[in-house]
């Protein structure tokens, strides 16, 4: 009898253990959450930032023999199969003289972007910054001799706008080791000599310059990749964000050793382009396209898009969005918890395009009014809106609604389906406008004046309780 009641207590200890175990896993994980929350809260208040395509590459602005370089622009070099050596004489026409950082940060401000992500080194690996690990960067390889970054980090502080780098890790036609993505000759321009280039790319691992194989991409990570994201993560201040770009050929030991340089800035958000799967960093990158509410996944996410069709500067391109475009393009992405990482290509003078510069400040007019719609909310929780689309803010019983209306109706009678908390005020968020409001079924219908305040998206601000 002894012997049986050690057991029963030695099981029970067993059990309770066990039971004492699992709360403690789920506290774990809650905490987990919550350090991740708050990590990316700037981010995810954020909603809205600039992204700048900026090297060598708007030399030649997207043309080469004579000939428009189709998807040319920061991919000329390898679009048009450039010779390494040729290649390099760009950067000795580099000399950016306008360049002016505080004027193109106060732009990002003014037209209401929170960050900026700027390439600091692209697949052609031309470094915007000083750099030990290559020559081939802006201050040892240009006549301007000057690291734009540094001004960059500067204006970024100044305005209070926080300060991302581009850098591709694994992509590089410069540095001897670097990764290569094969791309067909013709794809870029009607090349004479395309069969023969195409056969030494597809024996090459897409190189098409013995200059690019005369080292391993293990060397070339070793010594120019890993020390190069240590000089981004040290020489600039607080880095916000680190946008990994291409993982062309990545390993996993490849990744890990980048990965392990992030210490050196602890609060620092990332994307998920450095090595899929295993690396998949703090939120997703959808590219040039928004995604329906039924892909997403729950991650966070952010789509970069360009505001004509081309990301480095080319000359040719002129198929410009309109700012009507850009604003509804903003004000989706808002609605399903996203954010808008929208992108400028400088010249080689160092200016926005004209284009550009109307877009952003047409866009700061309408954030200027409507911000409140835009930073710190969360995705809708109402069904797909036919008229427009809607974003909130929650907090404990209040839910405030901002219902964006692309579509005005004509008959005056805003129709909101699945709005069913008690709404304690409704009005127009550019001049506070008090509203009426009624029921019809489950949907809440809003009595709107006759004439739309904004021709792109008028905002009303739904204040409501939960029943």
């Amino acid at each position: 009898m002894k012997k049986l009641t050690c057991c029963l207590a030695a099981m029970l200890s067993v059990y309770s253990g066990l039971y004492a175990q699992a709360p403690m896993k789920a506290a774990a994980s809650v905490t987990t959450q919550a350090a991740h929350d708050q990590h990316m809260k700037w981010w995810r208040d954020a909603r809205f930032g600039m992204f700048i395509h900026w090297g060598d590459y708007a030399v030649p602005a997207g043309m080469y023999k004579g000939q428009q370089v189709q998807r040319g622009g920061e991919w000329i070099m390898n679009r048009a199969k450039i010779p390494v050596a040729e290649y390099q004489q760009y950067a000795k026409q580099f000399n950016p003289i306008q360049y002016d950082a505080d004027a193109w940060v106060k732009m990002a401000k003014d037209a209401g972007m929170k960050y900026i992500v700027i390439t600091a080194k692209h697949h052609d690996g031309f470094a915007m910054f000083k750099s030990d690990a290559s020559k081939f960067n802006i201050v040892d390889a240009t006549p301007y001799g000057k690291d734009v970054l540094k001004p960059l980090a500067a204006a970024c502080k100044k305005y209070g706008i926080k300060l991302g780098f581009y850098y591709s890790q694994a992509q590089d036609w410069n540095n001897p080791g670097g990764a290569a993505a094969r791309k067909v000759a013709a794809e870029g321009w009607p090349n004479p000599d395309s069969s023969r280039i195409d056969a030494y790319t597809q024996a090459n691992t897409g190189h098409w310059d013995p200059a690019q194989t005369t080292a391993t991409m293990s060397e070339y990570i070793d010594k120019v990749a890993v020390p190069q994201v240590k000089e981004l993560l040290t020489n600039y201040g607080d880095v916000a964000v680190l946008w990994w770009d291409t993982p062309t050929n990545m390993t996993d030991e490849y990744a890990q050793k980048l990965q392990d340089v992030l210490k050196i800035q602890p609060n620092i958000i990332t994307n998920d382009r450095l090595k899929r799967p295993n690396f998949p960093g703090d939120y997703k990158t959808p590219e040039q396209k928004i995604p329906t509410k039924e892909e997403l996944d729950g991650r966070d996410w952010e789509t970069c898009m360009t505001m004509n069709g081309t990301w480095g500067f080319k000359s040719w391109d002129h198929k410009w969005k309109t700012t009507e475009t850009l604003v509804r393009n903003l004000i989706d992405i808002a609605s399903k918890n996203g954010n808008y990482l929208l992108n400028v290509g400088p010249t080689a003078e160092g200016t926005f395009p004209e284009p550009t510069i109307e877009s952003l400040a047409g866009i700061g007019k309408w954030m200027k009014v409507n911000g409140e719609a835009i930073y710190g909310t969360s995705g809708s929780s109402l069904a797909p809106l036919d008229w427009g689309r809607c974003t909130q803010k929650t907090e404990g019983k209040k839910t405030t609604y901002y219902l964006s209306v692309f579509n005005w109706p004509a008959n005056g009678k805003l129709v909101v389906p699945g709005l069913k908390n008690k709404v304690s005020k409704a009005s127009l968020l550019a001049n506070g406008t008090k509203l009426t409001t009624s029921t019809e079924g489950d949907a809440l219908v809003v009595n709107l004046p006759a004439t739309a305040p904004d021709n792109i998206a008028s905002v009303i601000k739904v204040e409501s309780t939960t029943l």
